[in-house]
């Protein structure tokens, strides 16, 4: 499989901000808006995803709202793939199913239409793919949800991943991972 080298991934890294204090105080939030604006960097980075991606045996990328979105939807363009939104309760405007999943104060739930990967032959392979990974609620219960949609995950592909929270570890249980950038 296709990786970047440490260059390469030092280059988009150093294209990421980081905002300390955000959202509270203690975290350091790394801001994505900085590489997206930087259109060498990002197109860098599209082309890497599209290099690993395009003879991947994939039928839909799926993309977690909402910055899930900007790559998922730009790779699925791409490699000539079918877009899939992941989205929060009530965002959906057809039949949806759901998946719930834990936070560190309570439960929240992402959905997909019901028919969201009915175009393709058999069980639909999906690549999953967000901004992050960090204690990976959210991209646990996305793997799920495609899995219960009747399609098969068959990567989730994350542009950084905060290997100190472990997020993908039981995400590593369900599916493949991979990660452009690793940062402690």
């Amino acid at each position: 499989m296709i990786t970047l080298s440490q260059t390469d991934r030092d280059y988009i890294l150093n294209t990421i901000r980081d905002v300390k204090d955000f959202p509270k105080p203690g975290i350091v939030f790394k801001d994505i808006t900085t590489l997206l604006n930087d259109a060498k960097a990002y197109n860098f980075l599209m082309d890497h995803l599209e290099e690993r991606y395009k003879d991947y045996d994939i039928d839909f990328i799926a993309g977690i709202e909402s910055r899930g979105f900007i790559f998922g939807a730009a790779l699925a363009a791409k490699i000539n793939k079918g877009f899939v939104p992941i989205r929060k309760p009530k965002k959906l405007p057809y039949t949806t199913i759901s998946e719930k999943y834990s936070l560190e104060y309570g439960v929240d739930e992402v959905e997909i239409h019901i028919d969201a990967f009915r175009p393709a032959k058999g069980e639909a392979k999906v690549l999953l793919i967000d901004d992050l990974i960090a204690t990976g609620g959210t991209a646990t219960a996305a793997v799920s949800l495609i899995n219960k949609a009747g399609a098969k995950c068959v990567e989730a592909c994350f542009i950084l991943n905060l290997t100190t929270l472990q997020g993908d570890k039981e995400i590593k249980e369900m599916t493949s991972v991979y990660s452009v950038l690793e940062i402690d």
